[in-house]
């Protein structure tokens, strides 16, 4: 199976386009996935500036171990447009770039066949953060087997439904994303949890997240980086679980297994082999 699906994304370290510095800092923090933000985090006059200085950045970092991301702003702008016109210049490309403020399925793949004049396998992350994503989301999460996980942008996704941006405002929008990133069978992650000296507040929420069926949260300071592991990380006994499905099935000459009693098919393996990437084992 490509590395595309069985990456730990569990965390997912934001840091602004206008400060190189902080990239390497967060490449050795720990986190799963680390990602430039070119998008919110640069107003609208600095956006060339921050191309120039974050883009060279994946290819003088690109034996670190860290998934590396980008965040561009929306394909339907033409600050978008001109993200991703240098992209495919770069002479390293990032290992995923995540697409903003999404509508429609079109958007996911327009870019998934550029990045394909690239020989570099490149994932793609999609924020739902707008009403009509939102309404589209089932057909957006398999729009391409590029596709390796949603968000949902609770602030901008709020102001649309008209709603404050708490969670119960939210639980229908995220328990909709949530249903079409299973149903995908891509991870999917939540927002982050913004009060920096809060430990106990973000194991809550972080749990919540969890229960609901996120399978990761991103975060914008290294400090929430354990505490997202501790919830997000699977339990000896699910490990112990995967472990034999891969083993059974890896044995059976028919495509199927039995596991506690339980028929196993082909499907249920790409799950496994999740929880055996995000317990760092094999």
């Amino acid at each position: 199976m490509s590395s595309l699906y069985t990456r730990r994304r569990r965390s997912f370290l934001f840091v602004p386009g206008l400060r190189p510095d902080r990239f390497a800092k967060a490449l050795e923090t720990g986190a799963d996935v680390v990602c430039i933000d070119i998008e919110d985090a640069v107003a609208p006059a600095r956006k060339d500036e921050a191309r120039d200085l974050s883009l060279p950045l994946y290819h003088e970092y690109r034996a670190a171990k860290a998934e590396k991301a980008l965040r561009i702003n929306s394909v339907r702008t033409p600050e978008g447009l001109a993200d991703l016109n240098a992209l495919l210049k770069l002479e390293t490309l990032p290992d995923a770039i995540v697409l903003t403020k999404v509508r429609t399925a079109d958007e996911v793949r327009l870019v998934a066949d550029l990045l394909r004049h690239r020989p570099e396998e490149v994932g793609i992350y999609v924020i739902i953060e707008t009403a009509e994503g939102l309404e589209n989301v089932a057909a957006i999460a398999q729009a391409d087997r590029s596709v390796v996980a949603l968000f949902i942008g609770a602030v901008d996704l709020s102001a649309e439904l008209r709603v404050r941006p708490t969670w119960d405002a939210l639980f229908y929008a995220r328990s909709r994303i949530v249903h079409a990133a299973a149903r995908a069978e891509i991870d999917v992650l939540d927002v982050p949890y913004l009060t920096i000296d809060d430990e106990e507040g973000l194991r809550r929420e972080s749990q919540r997240s969890a229960e609901l069926g996120f399978t990761g949260k991103a975060l914008i300071h290294p400090t929430h980086i354990q505490t997202i592991h501790n919830v997000f990380s699977p339990t000896p006994e699910e490990v112990d679980y995967a472990r034999r499905v891969i083993a059974a099935f890896q044995e059976s000459t028919t495509g199927l297994a039995v596991v506690d009693g339980k028929l196993i098919e082909k499907p249920v393996i790409r799950g496994a082999e999740r929880i055996l990437a995000n317990a760092e084992v094999s």
